[in-house]
């Protein structure tokens, strides 16, 4: 069990029993004691209020009305969680913006700032716009949760992409990509990539991409990509967090 999942298996264990000991936390993770001793002094730094009592009938109590107060997202999640507002917006559906914005700029704030600089290299990449209305969406499927880590080693560090696509008739494909934007055009997104086979930018609609893998070591450079008029980065979208 990595140390993410130990923590978050111990914050449960004790809202689940109220009082625990060491050892039984220790038992509940399959950790030394040693070990849960520094998780849970990591934990009270993320701001978890944790009493100790010494003595018979003693043990850790975790403050029921205690929350974490610092962030521990991936960049992928925080850019999941922008995008997904990003995208509500951008189709006039987004009832509560102001809420949505000031949660947004509390992580911004906790957030180390390289992971600021990251998610600002990503952002670069999204754009978003209206579907036409002509486009058939009745056959649009699940996304697949691999997409957007993969995209995100993949964008940042300009490397190739690797993915099944299956088009509107069914027929699966390999394809091998050079990721140059995401699009957004609710319900539907797409990836923009460089086809080197086709010489020639395509768009891929996310819902049919599986198995996304990036290839290590292979980089290359960004590409001017056209867009329509009506397409906007999403930088260019207020308001402007990261």
């Amino acid at each position: 069990m990595n140390i993410r999942l130990r923590h978050n298996a111990i914050v449960r264990h004790l809202r689940r029993n109220g009082t625990s000991t060491i050892a039984d936390i220790a038992a509940e993770v399959g950790a030394s004691r040693r070990t849960v001793l520094r998780d849970i002094s990591a934990l009270r730094d993320e701001g978890f209020v944790i009493h100790s009592e010494p003595g018979p009938g003693g043990g850790l109590q975790l403050d029921p009305q205690s929350v974490q107060t610092t962030a521990r997202l991936s960049v992928a999640e925080v850019f999941a969680l922008l995008i997904s507002v990003a995208a509500m917006r951008a189709a006039g559906n987004l009832p509560f913006s102001g809420l949505a914005d000031a949660g947004l700029a509390k992580i911004e704030q906790a957030l180390p700032s390289e992971k600021v600089r990251d998610l600002r290299r990503f952002l670069d990449c999204l754009y978003v716009g209206q579907l036409a209305p002509q486009v058939d969406i009745s056959n649009m499927g699940d996304m697949d949760s691999k997409l957007l880590p993969a995209f995100e080693t993949a964008f940042l560090g300009r490397l190739h992409l690797r993915f099944q696509y299956r088009d509107a008739k069914g027929v699966i494909t390999n394809r091998h990509v050079e990721p140059q934007a995401m699009l957004i055009l609710p319900p539907l997104w797409y990836l923009v990539a460089w086809d080197p086979a086709r010489k020639d930018f395509r768009h891929f609609r996310m819902d049919r991409i599986s198995q996304p893998k990036y290839v290590e070591g292979v980089t290359f450079r960004r590409r001017y990509v056209p867009f329509d008029d009506e397409v906007t980065p999403i930088r260019d979208l207020p308001p402007r967090h990261f």
